[in-house]
């Protein structure tokens, strides 16, 4: 689910760095997905668009794919205005954020 495979690379294998970038999206994803929560309740469709955009590329470098993919495919959806699927994938999103956040909070630990 997580390849740290860029990350690495974007940090030539620095230990420290790694875990700084790991420690920032630790701290920062869960913000995001609560205003992504509190847009989509709300039906702010730009905001919820924004959030959904300003996490992607630290999906990247954080190596969580399916996460991005997800992410992409609520911003389609706004794009097409087909929000009848923004809960179910909103719903899919946070799923694969919680199990993320699990991982990469073991990785910190390993490094």
């Amino acid at each position: 689910m997580i390849d740290l495979t860029f990350l690495e690379k974007l940090t030539k294998g620095d230990i420290q760095k790694m875990k700084k970038y790991i420690s920032m999206y630790l701290s920062v994803a869960p913000e995001i997905f609560e205003r992504m929560r509190k847009s989509l309740h709300e039906e702010n469709w730009s905001s919820l668009a924004l959030n959904a955009h300003s996490i992607k590329p630290q999906t990247d470098y954080m190596g969580i794919e399916s996460l991005k993919q997800v992410l992409m495919e609520i911003e389609y959806a706004l794009v097409k205005e087909k929000y009848h699927s923004l809960t179910t994938l909103f719903e899919t999103a946070f799923e694969l954020h919680e199990k993320s956040q699990v991982i990469l909070n073991d990785k910190f630990k390993e490094l």
